[in-house]
């Protein structure tokens, strides 16, 4: 009777195995395939490019022989240029001569708003102060900027976070001064006289605001 149980469970045995076997055992098609993975040695981290267009230029610090600055003033440009690296002399002496006859016209037309937006206090002061003498009596001008023969700079110095720059302006200027009823009482607007002014400009390189101040005025 042991033997004929122990025949009965093998059979069972095996019968149940075969049947495991033709379930489990054949693939279907629907499996997924095992996927290889590379070792975490050998997985390469993910690179962040820079967009095209994002790197930041940089603007060249102007040598001892620039047509643009006295050798005087190559140093505070080179300590300038150093503390913000996107300045680029060339540009601000651009944009120094657009302010000189942007500040002048401002002065002769009398309009303050202009001149509080590109000077410094103490220079608007001093131009509204002289704009109030001139309407006080009855006075206008009619000058005009002819042209500008050079714009130079003779000077430049930074203080940590202040940048400033002196250039010098020779220009030729045609001025007309005409009282209440209109007459003429000074100048000419056919013979323009030579002027050599000597402006100085400044800004806060760690500032957001870009624009240079006039800071003080000066003749040669």
């Amino acid at each position: 009777m042991v033997t004929v149980e122990i025949v009965l469970l093998a059979m069972v045995a095996a019968f149940l195995g075969l049947r495991l076997y033709s379930v489990l055992g054949k693939r279907t098609g629907h499996e997924q395939e095992p996927v290889a993975r590379p070792a975490m040695e050998e997985r390469q981290p993910a690179v962040v490019r820079q967009p095209v267009g994002q790197r930041e230029t940089l603007a060249p610090v102007p040598t001892m022989d620039s047509p643009l600055a006295d050798s005087a003033a190559q140093s505070g440009l080179r300590s300038i240029a150093n503390a913000d690296r996107t300045f680029d002399p060339a540009l601000f002496l651009e944009g120094a001569k657009s302010a000189y006859g942007m500040i002048l016209e401002a002065y002769w037309k009398g309009d303050k708003d202009q001149l509080r937006f590109l000077c410094d206090d103490d220079v608007y002061e001093s131009f509204a102060e002289e704009i109030g003498a001139r309407l006080a009596r009855s006075e206008t001008l009619e000058n005009r900027l002819v042209r500008i023969d050079e714009a130079r700079i003779i000077n430049a110095s930074y203080d940590h976070p202040m940048a400033r720059i002196s250039v010098q302006f020779d220009a030729d200027i045609a001025a007309l001064v005409k009282d209440a009823n209109g007459t003429i009482i000074g100048g000419s607007l056919t013979d323009a006289i030579e002027t050599h002014d000597i402006w100085t400009f400044f800004r806060d390189v760690k500032s957001g605001d870009r624009n240079w101040k006039l800071d003080e005025t000066d003749t040669v």
